[in-house]
């Protein structure tokens, strides 16, 4: 993520550690409560040499942000113009299991589990985190499902239902495992049974909706 918004020269270098201290420290301990000074110390500059590359602290987030949600919408979900092509090519649990894969890798990144924890510490204090969990994530990921389970059923691989209900029925139980998977991975605890569990959610829904 970071090289394609950092360019290998000096100066964005300054701009990338800048950032990779500020996600670390935000993660750990919160935006409100991490200084520019510790921010400068880590990274190894002097606090005037930060207003160089971000005007505030803020700034540093609102390009936290702005990462997070780029790398959603070019990582995180395949393109709607897709989805054609790839329900056609794989059955329904095939592209389920597939997607609970792309989230373990994901969350593989050290660098995007520690911005999600920035998201889930800020959302009750900036409306800005609320709006990428809200929209991006939430919002998102349903309109994303129903989508494809609108197109599952018109190609008669699954019951004719609410594809919008399905997506809710479908991908709800797996917003709580996803912050359950995080926060076992902030321990070093063992995920295999989450995994397991998630395998067990996802052949249920099959079953339930094959026709």
């Amino acid at each position: 993520m970071l090289d394609r918004w950092f360019p290998a020269k000096e100066s964005a270098g300054t701009k990338r550690k800048i950032i990779e201290a500020a996600i670390e420290l935000f993660s750990r301990n919160g935006f409100s409560a991490v200084s520019v000074r510790e921010i400068t110390k880590q990274v190894g500059i002097k606090e005037s040499a930060l207003y160089n590359h971000y005007k505030t602290k803020d700034e540093i987030l609102e390009t936290i942000y702005a990462m997070f949600r780029e790398d959603r919408r070019q990582h995180a979900l395949p393109p709607i113009g897709k989805l054609d092509e790839i329900v056609k090519a794989v059955p329904p649990e095939t592209f389920l299991l597939q997607g609970f894969e792309s989230f373990k890798q994901t969350v593989g990144d050290p660098l995007l589990v520690n911005i999600w924890r920035i998201l889930n510490i800020e959302q009750y204090r900036d409306s800005r985190a609320r709006d990428i969990i809200l929209e991006d994530v939430y919002k998102g990921t349903i309109g994303f499902l129903e989508a494809a389970f609108a197109k599952m059923i018109a190609y008669g691989t699954i019951k004719p239902l609410d594809p919008r209900m399905l997506a809710f029925e479908y991908q709800y139980p797996l917003f709580a495992v996803m912050t359950e998977y995080v926060l076992l991975q902030f321990d070093g605890r063992d995920t295999r049974e989450l995994e397991e569990r998630v395998e067990r959610h996802i052949r249920a829904f099959i079953d339930r909706v094959k026709p």
